[in-house]
């Protein structure tokens, strides 16, 4: 009787185990969960641990997630499988801190739950996610005291990210230093903090001495040093990145992310005859290639160029155009002072492309008909605005109302600049300098003399101008009233001559 009793236990316990295998939404999970309570398996960790792992593959973990909390509290003695389960749970939902939550109740168990390399994986990904930088110092800190950083490589990455996300480039430094041999993963992540910070040019100082030590870069990699060329306009190393990439067959015309990332440098670095040479190379081409294009289009003022793309996106690539393409376009439209053809894209947003004008849109088309001299018009869209207009756009009719010297509405214009940009002292005295310049522009120098004293007396200080210039691969950046430069004295001998040669000429 025992022997057929405990066959029907395990066959019993098989059967319940693979069902919590095999579910697929929350009611076949709860339905598990009732007939392992009917079979008293509820209390069984390896069995409710089977239960949580099913909740992972589901949508919209946001609502599962209470129960999930639920089933963990029925446990009285979960172990690190239950608790790593719980952290990656937390991890792809809408609260991913928990996970960190979890990974700490772990610790402060009565006994103490030891965590495994695993743990630590789950816990970096809820962190990202989370966007929990403060506590990075405090994950580096637990992986170090369980030994898992000097073996774990997914680990070391995850680190790195961290410190990389939070902007702490020095730190982030230090750990790269202490991997023995990082790979192409971890190389990508280090440039690529360099660039999210405009650090382009160390990026770029980072890329060369990977190179140096024989590392060969991939698509990610390389991607990531175009964009630290295109950054910082380091057209040199962009042309080298080129040759080297004609040497991996298919990796331009084939990899999409590659051939736009390309297109892109040559666009920000002032070659857009190259950047369309490269671009009708290019086999596979997604929204984000055309909008690199459209963009350099729009950097030069080619508006009917930047209007025909439209078309031929849709034509040739079957590609709708999204937001940030249409922003180009309208962009291109305002430089070049197609009027007509902006406007009609603009109108078009909706019914055509079903895209709603955003705020940064309305800036534009301000712009368009600012430029075109269009200022009431600009207003009334102004007022018609969904939402309400932001410094950008107060900034475009500013700068129509120098232009075309219009008194009473720039003085609207910066009132309005004053009013959102309370505090930012850049802002506050470029609005004040442009109203002031307007007032001598229509001869209204008592008031320009006014302007002129309250910027004084609001001891507003003018942020440096400065330049960036490239001269065989080397980046140098020029700031005004800067008197620290190595060459001050160099520059000011060449500048003297210049202006020497240029007064003959004259």
């Amino acid at each position: 009787m025992s022997v057929l009793l405990s066959a029907f236990h395990h066959h019993s316990w098989k059967t319940l185990i693979l069902a919590s295998q095999r579910c697929k939404t929350l009611h076949h999970i709860k339905s598990t969960h009732a007939s392992f309570i009917i079979h008293s398996l509820h209390r069984n960790t390896y069995a409710i641990s089977k239960l949580l792992t099913s909740l992972l593959p589901l949508p919209n973990l946001n609502n599962h997630f209470p129960y999930a909390s639920l089933i963990f509290n029925s446990i009285q003695s979960p172990n690190a499988f239950v608790y790593d389960t719980m952290i990656r749970l937390s991890s792809r939902t809408s609260q991913p801190h928990l996970g960190v939550r979890y990974f700490k109740l772990m610790l402060t168990e009565d006994e103490g739950v030891a965590p495994s390399y695993l743990t630590f994986h789950f816990l970096l990904v809820a962190c990202l996610n989370a966007s929990l930088f403060s506590v990075c110092k405090q994950v580096h800190s637990w992986v170090v005291k369980n030994g898992v950083f000097a073996s774990d490589g997914h680990v070391q990455t995850g680190i790195l990210r961290l410190y990389v996300e939070v902007g702490v480039l020095l730190d982030a430094r230090k750990v790269f230093d202490e991997i023995p041999h990082p790979d192409v993963v971890k190389w990508d992540v280090l440039i690529n903090g360099y660039v999210k910070c405009g650090l382009g040019s160390d990026g770029l100082m980072v890329f060369r001495e990977m190179l140096g030590r024989g590392i060969e870069p991939d698509k990610f990699l390389i991607t990531t040093a175009l964009t630290a060329c295109a950054q910082g306009g380091v057209l040199a190393q962009g042309k080298w990145i080129h040759e080297l990439l004609k040497r991996r067959k298919g990796w331009i015309e084939s990899d999409v992310f590659v051939g736009t990332a390309l297109v892109d440098m040559y666009v920000k670095c002032g070659c857009l005859e190259t950047a369309v040479e490269v671009f009708e190379k290019l086999s596979k081409r997604n929204v984000f290639s055309w909008a690199s294009l459209i963009g350099g289009y729009a950097a030069y003022g080619y508006g009917k160029e930047a209007i025909a793309c439209l078309e031929k996106m849709e034509r040739e690539d079957g590609v709708k155009p999204d937001s940030v393409v249409l922003l180009a376009v309208l962009a291109a439209c305002a430089h070049g002072g197609f009027l007509q053809e902006g406007r009609g894209v603009f109108d078009d947003m909706e019914a055509r492309y079903g895209i709603t004008p955003k705020h940064e849109h309305y800036s534009c088309i301000v712009d368009l008909m600012c430029r075109a001299g269009r200022l009431d018009e600009a207003v009334g869209v102004i007022e018609e605005m969904p939402m309400k207009p932001l410094a950008s756009v107060w900034g475009a009719l500013l700068n129509g109302c120098r232009t075309h010297k219009n008194v009473e509405l720039g003085e609207l214009a910066v009132k309005n600049l004053l009013e959102l940009e309370k505090g930012n002292t850049d802002e506050e005295e470029a609005a004040l300098v442009q109203l002031s310049s307007i007032y001598m522009t229509a001869q209204r120098n008592g008031e320009a003399s006014k302007i002129r004293q309250m910027i004084g007396q609001k001891g507003i200080r003018k942020a440096p101008g400065c330049s960036v210039l490239e001269v065989d691969g080397n980046v140098t950046k020029f700031v005004s009233g800067d008197v620290s430069h190595p060459f001050l004295l160099q520059i000011h001998a060449m500048i003297h001559l210049l202006s020497v040669d240029a007064l003959q000429i004259l």
